[in-house]
């Protein structure tokens, strides 16, 4: 009778462990498959001019992980790198994390860019395509500005410079033309830096700074080593100390950083209001086109709509893009809930 209760006991524990195991793998698959699509709607905000991935990272609420992430490159996760020790470096990286997300926004980018461009295409669809777009970062505005923990006359002023900010780049006149390999070190620099920031387009920042047609289009196009080499040294330069400044911010200052972001993406709004036409970016006197043939725009003049079907079908197209964010959001809010409740019952049981 003993060993037969022993024989039982060991069962139950075995289908026990098992059963754990598997809500474990099943739980770990979820979690990365909901990662992916994270990184997916990054890539599919990169795609579309004047939206930034950034502005999805914070409203996913995986932009501080993944700066952290990127600041995590040092000179120790060189040292495990060199020493073999690849589990520690993985975890010393976030390698897992980064890899899942990054994978998820390329996708994004390679499979979404040419449905993108043939909406585009579609008589209104470029007002459609940008209603909806509006609509997601007006509601992400709220939701983005609800995390800052403590409004105060500080966190106010920063979130009027920021949205000031960005709306300054939609009306300075862009630059020349300078290939000065100085330049080139600078332009990688401050593009990379603003396609880390929410609210702010690092192809328009190269638009501003005179070099988009030099660097996005005849350096990648002619495979210009004499313009990418100085420009990639930027982006690396730009990359490994804005990421470490911008995880010092969060974490020391983190209301104030989170309104001046919030300044941004309420300041970006201009970007993608739906009702715009086009101002051609020209070099000597011809306008620039991509290597796909799409006009490249140096600014946009804004007007308002008139009141017509398209325009009734676009704020229909607003308010979805609202709705969208704001399910979005409710779900989040319960799975967080239902997570937090796991744990305090866990914490009861022990």
């Amino acid at each position: 009778m003993f060993c037969f209760t022993n024989f039982l006991y060991i069962c139950i524990g075995n289908i026990a462990g098992a059963l754990c195991t598997r809500l474990q793998i099943k739980f770990f698959m979820l979690k990365n498959i909901i990662l992916f699509f994270k990184g997916f709607s990054m890539g599919l905000a990169n795609v579309v001019p004047g939206v930034s991935g950034g502005t999805i990272a914070l409203l996913a609420g995986v932009f501080e992980r993944f700066i952290n992430a990127l600041k995590s490159f040092d000179m120790e996760a060189l040292k495990l790198l060199f020493k073999g020790e690849f589990r520690e470096f993985a975890k010393h990286t976030d390698l897992l994390f980064l890899v899942v997300l990054m994978s998820g926004e390329l996708i994004s980018i390679y499979t979404m860019a040419n449905l993108l461009d043939y909406l585009f295409t579609l008589p209104n669809g470029d007002i459609y395509v940008w209603s909806f777009f509006f609509g997601l970062i007006l509601a992400s505005v709220y939701y983005i500005g609800k995390t800052i923990k403590k409004f105060n006359f500080l966190t106010i002023i920063l979130l009027i410079v920021g949205a000031a900010l960005a709306y300054g780049t939609s009306i300075v006149a862009p630059a020349s033309e300078n290939d000065n390999v100085f330049y080139l070190i600078f332009c990688g620099a401050i593009a990379i830096c603003d396609m880390l920031l929410p609210g702010i387009s690092g192809s328009f920042t190269l638009i501003l700074l005179g070099n988009y047609k030099l660097i996005m289009l005849d350096a990648v196009k002619n495979v210009r080593f004499d313009v990418l080499i100085p420009v990639g040294l930027g982006c690396g330069i730009g990359f490994l100390a804005f990421s470490r400044f911008l995880s010092w911010l969060l974490k020391n200052y983190w209301d104030q950083t989170l309104s001046i972001l919030t300044g941004f993406i309420f300041g970006s709004l201009i970007f993608i209001w739906p009702w715009k036409k086009g101002i051609p970016l020209e070099s000597d006197g011809v306008a620039v086109f991509t290597s796909h043939g799409k006009a490249v725009y140096v600014g946009y003049d804004y007007f308002l709509p008139e009141l017509n079907m398209v325009t009734f079908i676009a704020i229909a197209i607003i308010i979805v893009g609202i709705a969208v964010l704001c399910v979005v959001e409710e779900l989040s809010k319960k799975k967080k809930a239902s997570q937090e409740d796991g744990k305090a019952s866990a914490k009861d049981e022990n």
